[in-house]
């Protein structure tokens, strides 16, 4: 029988620390959009095809960094991922054309990758108890909010002392510092015998074989579309669609006196959100059905995004929908790998949920390119905002049939 354990260990803070560097520069990009594409003249676009690009990078570079990982290491694949990391930003300060942008954020989608939820969540879950893993994985995937929370402001604040091309040498100096968190993840082994046996081929047939393995990965589609194109483009649509900020008011108060100040800082207001709303999921994934808590995690995103929309825009109504979509941002994490793990076991949980993380970062393509490429041809983001609501609603309505038992290891 399983004894209690601590579930703030070792691996636990490792992996948070790693995660959080890690998202507090993914969470800044859309920050920079306005000053790369004035500084060259590029269309909004050519930016936003970049960090689309970087998203199905991260996406594709998922489950293979988490099969490098079962194979040889946790470690290696960390230190891989936070190479590519490093050498995508320094490129990129050097790239002057939207081609050369572009292709480098290929560097850096799999940097993301490598330092990211796939290898995290995987070490994570394997050395949490069966008692507190769901708790563990969202607060694991709290870690990534607190790094939106000071990532977006942190690249303001130095794009007004730095040139950008500075901004990105002096984030590739900060993952690289996850490297020094590695000798804290060191996870005992804890899956079964029957699941030890098993071959990886065996373990992916046997999911792509089950409906519920792609009911999850369609699911996830609509998570990673919301969150790009919210990335990318929130804080610019912000500085342009948002009435000015009152003085006096509560956020000129804390020193937001502009309406670019607020675009940057409501991915913060997301993050700040999501970090309750990630260990809210993870607390409630253990007691309650992580298919019908997903279910309505999606439908109280489009119900969400549908008010936003309909509502005129005021930094009141900004703010009020970040809390309210921060509440919700990454909740999906923790009930996903969760719902994974639980199904298909612990052995190759980061390869599978990394197959099943490419669906996200597939819908994060579309999101972040579909926002430029619309915003270009009409001069608005509402069509994409809507296309959103719809994505949503089918995400709610996909996770209802998944069958939410265990898959019995296959003799091999």
């Amino acid at each position: 029988m399983e004894t209690r354990s601590s579930i703030f260990t070792p691996v636990l803070i490792g992996g948070s620390i790693i995660i959080m560097l890690g998202f507090a520069i993914r969470a800044s990009f859309g920050v920079f959009q306005i000053p790369i594409a004035e500084e060259f003249g590029w269309p909004r676009a050519e930016f936003s095809l970049a960090i689309a690009i970087q998203n199905l990078a991260w996406g594709i570079g998922q489950p293979i960094f988490g099969a490098i990982a079962e194979r040889w290491g946790d470690r290696l694949a960390i230190i891989l991922g936070a190479l590519c990391y490093a050498a995508g930003l320094v490129l990129s300060a050097g790239a002057v054309t939207p081609m050369q942008h572009q292709m480098l954020e290929i560097l850096v989608g799999f940097g993301i990758a490598g330092t990211g939820f796939g290898v995290i969540l995987a070490v994570v879950g394997r050395a949490a108890s069966a008692e507190n893993r769901s708790l563990a994985l969202g607060i694991a995937t709290a870690a990534g909010s607190a790094g939106q929370v000071v990532g977006a402001p942190l690249a303001e604040i130095l794009l007004s002392q730095f040139p950008w091309q500075t901004v990105f040498v002096i984030f590739a100096g900060i993952i690289l510092c996850a490297i020094l968190f590695l000798p804290m993840l060191r996870a005992p082994e804890r899956a079964s015998r029957a699941e030890l046996e098993e071959s990886m081929g065996a373990v992916l047939m046997k999911a792509f074989r089950d409906p519920s393995y792609t009911l999850i990965f369609l699911g996830f589609f609509s998570c990673g579309y919301q969150l790009g194109f919210i990335t990318a483009h929130f804080p610019a649509f912000v500085t342009e669609m948002c009435g000015p900020i009152a003085p006096g008011s509560p956020l000129a108060l804390l020193g937001i006196t502009t309406t670019s100040a607020l675009g940057a800082v409501a991915i913060s207001f997301i993050g700040l959100a999501n970090i309750v709303g990630s260990i809210t999921a993870g607390w409630l994934g253990k007691r309650h059905s992580k298919k019908y808590l997903l279910a309505g995690i999606y439908a109280l995103r489009t119900v969400v995004a549908a008010a936003f929309i309909l509502t005129p825009m005021t930094p009141a109504t900004v703010v009020l929908f970040s809390v309210a979509m921060g509440a919700l941002w990454l909740a999906t994490v923790p009930l996903t790998s969760g719902l994974v793990a639980h199904i298909y076991g612990l052995r190759y949980m980061g390869t599978l949920y990394g197959i099943v993380f490419l669906s996200h970062q597939i819908g994060s393509f579309v999101g972040v390119w579909l926002g430029g490429r619309l915003y270009d041809a009409y001069g608005s983001y509402t069509a994409v905002w809507w296309i959103g609501v719809g994505v949503g609603a089918f995400s709610a309505i996909v996770h209802l049939p998944v069958r939410e038992r265990p898959m019995e290891p296959l003799a091999v």
